[in-house]
């Protein structure tokens, strides 16, 4: 795979990484129910294999596990993957997630995350969210102060307005912005991906399939037969009308990805990565069989007459 710099960082990430968010497992109340570890390992190697060469995971996913779910995949891998991960979302011994900046959290948080990943720096450190608030500036600070330390390497946010970033540039350089981006979601073209692009933040989009919606393989009956534990069973998305209109759509463009002899989830990612703000997108993964439905995306190059088409499918479905 190509590849291309991040932000104003060294690194030379490739167009899709590993997204670890649903190898976290169930039980928390952001999870997408069980989740079989050797699976996900296996799934994490695929992926190296195929020539993805970094990982996003946060220590709130499955409360630490999946950070240590990424370490036990990196143990004995000779050519090492960026490794990425987040702060900012703490929990107690009940499983209860809590958000904080605190500089002293922060800090807490980070030596944490060093120990499940078992490195020694962390590639690239991100505020996953920017709450409360009044302390974006607060930890931001921290976050630059870890950086001289050596504790990680380059510092990212994730989930941050145009507003919250020239808060946070005010006392240090971003390197990178993690914000949602699909076809039905497309909020951050407004201001967030023009100010990222003014500003030399790199932009690492996440969910471009919509958390499976725009994958190719979703249907209503997996819908309804989602684990209690799985976090889209409360998603707006996955509700009516909303599902029923998405669905269609998906129908709709697998015309497309036959053209390309693709799935409609590398569609939906290739779509994701056209815009010359956004630098690479995440793929979740689970199992090594979802990467035939993902990696082609990577280099697959749409026809500008497809990208009309594809504005018209969402006018059609009212998306």
């Amino acid at each position: 795979m190509r590849t291309k710099q991040l932000g104003n960082s060294d690194l030379e990430i490739t167009p899709l990484g590993v997204g670890a968010w649903a190898i976290g497992g169930g039980g928390w109340a952001f999870g997408w129910g069980p989740q079989d570890d050797n699976e996900s390992v296996d799934a994490i190697r695929a992926a190296l294999d195929a020539g993805m060469n970094w990982i996003d995971t946060a220590a709130v996913y499955g409360l630490g596990h999946s950070e240590e779910i990424v370490a036990k995949a990196l143990d004995g891998v000779s050519k090492k993957p960026y490794v990425f991960t987040k702060c900012a979302r703490i929990w107690n011994e009940k499983g209860e997630i809590g958000k904080s900046l605190k500089a002293d959290s922060i800090r807490r948080e980070v030596e944490a995350s060093l120990r499940r990943l078992k490195v020694d720096v962390i590639d690239l450190y991100q505020v996953h969210w920017p709450e409360p608030d009044e302390d974006v500036e607060e930890g931001w600070t921290t976050m630059a102060e870890l950086q001289r330390e050596g504790k990680v390497r380059w510092i990212g946010v994730s989930n941050f307005s145009a507003e919250q970033m020239k808060r946070a540039q005010a006392i240090a350089p971003i390197t990178s912005l993690q914000p949602p981006y699909s076809l039905v979601q497309r909020e951050i073209e407004e201001s967030i991906l023009p100010h990222a692009a003014t500003t030399n933040v790199g932009v690492i989009v996440y969910s471009p399939m919509k958390n499976g919606l725009l994958s190719g393989r979703m249907t209503k009956s997996r819908v309804e037969n989602f684990p209690e534990d799985d976090f889209r069973r409360r998603s707006p998305y996955f509700q009516e009308p909303r599902l029923t209109a998405t669905l269609s759509l998906v129908e709709d463009l697998g015309e497309i990805a036959e053209k390309y002899g693709c799935s409609v989830g590398e569609i939906s990612i290739s779509w994701a990565l056209r815009h010359p703000a956004v630098t690479a997108a995440i793929v979740g993964l689970r199992n090594r069989g979802q990467l035939d439905g993902v990696v082609k995306s990577a280099t697959l190059e749409l026809e500008p007459g497809d990208f009309q088409r594809i504005e018209d499918l969402l006018a059609k479905h009212g998306l």
